[in-house]
């Protein structure tokens, strides 16, 4: 088996949460040493003028990165006006994050059903979330927030403008009671 293939799997599964030397040892059950050898390897080839991606070495974990040298042209991604637009699951995250935070994406995750890792990475470049700390919980994950540029965009003065949930809710509920009250049908 490719370990080199496997471990460059591994550190884009991962994403911004990254891997330890010791997490990489447990799952391709092989030595410090070799451990270091592959990531020197994969971190050679990544240094090639051809590639967009590298290895950094941030947090005490090991993460797939972009090049620096690069970053006009992921500002241009971002930026573009079609880009300003926001899906339905951005607007479930920033939902999530808005009304749970500080929140880590393991929470965010579990709340949605579905892995949020993507979407997170985009809002934070967008500006909309920011890391706002470290867990306390076990490997100290980071903790997301909303932003300045959130509030703005929503047009709110602060994060205590946003609708109550519980009246939400409510109105939600009047509505449907509203509907199944008016289209009953008459057995008799």
């Amino acid at each position: 088996m490719n370990l080199k293939g496997v471990l460059e799997g591994l550190l884009f599964v991962v994403g911004d949460e990254g891997i330890t030397l010791e997490r990489i040892c447990e799952i391709l059950n092989i030595s410090k040493e070799e451990a270091k050898n592959l990531l020197l390897e994969l971190k050679t080839m990544y240094e090639n003028d051809e590639r967009g991606i590298r290895i950094s070495y941030l947090g005490n974990c090991f993460k797939l990165t972009t090049k620096q040298e690069h970053k006009e042209y992921y500002e241009k991604l971002l930026k573009n006006e079609e880009n300003n637009l926001l899906s339905p699951s951005a607007l479930e995250v920033l939902a999530i994050v808005a009304y749970n935070q500080p929140i880590t994406r393991a929470e965010i995750d579990e709340l949605r059903g579905v892995s949020s890792v993507h979407m997170i990475r985009k809002l934070v470049a967008k500006g909309l979330l920011k890391e706002a700390g470290k867990s306390t919980m076990p490997g100290r994950p980071n903790l997301y927030g909303t932003t300045s540029d959130f509030l703005d965009y929503f047009g709110l003065a602060t994060i205590h403008d946003l609708p109550d949930i519980d009246s939400a809710k409510n109105n939600v509920e009047e509505e449907q009671e509203l509907f199944t009250s008016i289209y009953k049908e008459d057995h008799s």
